[in-house]
C-alpha cells in the first residue's frame, strides 16, 4: 500500500509541474506585443537570408578553389620538367656539325613530343621574339642599343619563357633595346 501512495504523489508533483510550464509559457507569450513579434521575424528572416548567402559564397568559393586545384596542381611537376626541355634546346644548338642526321632529327623530335605533351597540360612558351617587353613575362638580363629597333623592345633572347593557362611560371630571360 504504501507503494499506491508513492506513485500517485509523484503523479500529482509531474501534473502540478506541466501547469505550471504552461502558465508560464502563456505569459510570455502575452507579454510580446505583436510589434515585439514582428521585429523578431523581420530579425529572423534577415539571419535566414544572411545564412543563405553565406551558404551560396562557401560553394561557389569552394568550386573556385577546386577548379583551380585542377587547374594548376601540376605546376610543381611542369616547373621541374622545364631544364629538361631547356638542356634539349641546348643540345639542338650546340650539335656539331659533324653529328649525323639522324641524331638531330631524334632530338628534334623528342623534343617536339616533349612540348606538344606540356601542351596538352596547358604550359604554353613564352617566346617574345620582336614583342615589347613587360615585365610580367620577361626578365632583363641587359639592356642593349640597337638603332634599327624602337626602344623596349625584346632584342635576343636567352631562355624561353613558360605560361601555365595564363599564369607565368618562369619569365622569359631576354635583353632589351635601349637607344
Amino acid at each position: 500500500m504504501s507503494k499506491e501512495i508513492k506513485t500517485d504523489s509523484l503523479d500529482s508533483q509531474e501534473e502540478s509541474i506541466e501547469t505550471n510550464d504552461s502558465v508560464e509559457t502563456n505569459d510570455s507569450v502575452e507579454t510580446d506585443s505583436y510589434e515585439e513579434l514582428l521585429e523578431k521575424k523581420e530579425n529572423l528572416e534577415k539571419l535566414l537570408l544572411r545564412a543563405s548567402a553565406d551558404l551560396d559564397n562557401a560553394i561557389k568559393r569552394t568550386s573556385s578553389e577546386v577548379d583551380k586545384a585542377h587547374k594548376y596542381g601540376v605546376e610543381k611537376l611542369l616547373n621541374e620538367l622545364l631544364p629538361v626541355v631547356d638542356n634539349m634546346e641546348h643540345a639542338l644548338e650546340k650539335l656539331s656539325d659533324g653529328a649525323s642526321k639522324e641524331d638531330k632529327e631524334g632530338i628534334e623530335l623528342t623534343l617536339k613530343s616533349f612540348e606538344s605533351a606540356l601542351d596538352k597540360f596547358g604550359m604554353r612558351p613564352i617566346y617574345p621574339v620582336n614583342e615589347q617587353f613587360d615585365p610580367e613575362k620577361h626578365e632583363a638580363v641587359t639592356v642593349v642599343p640597337d638603332k634599327e629597333k624602337e626602344d623596349g623592345l625584346v632584342g635576343d633572347i636567352f631562355q624561353r619563357g613558360w605560361e601555365l593557362h595564363n599564369r607565368v611560371l618562369r619569365p622569359a630571360r631576354v635583353t632589351v633595346i635601349k637607344n
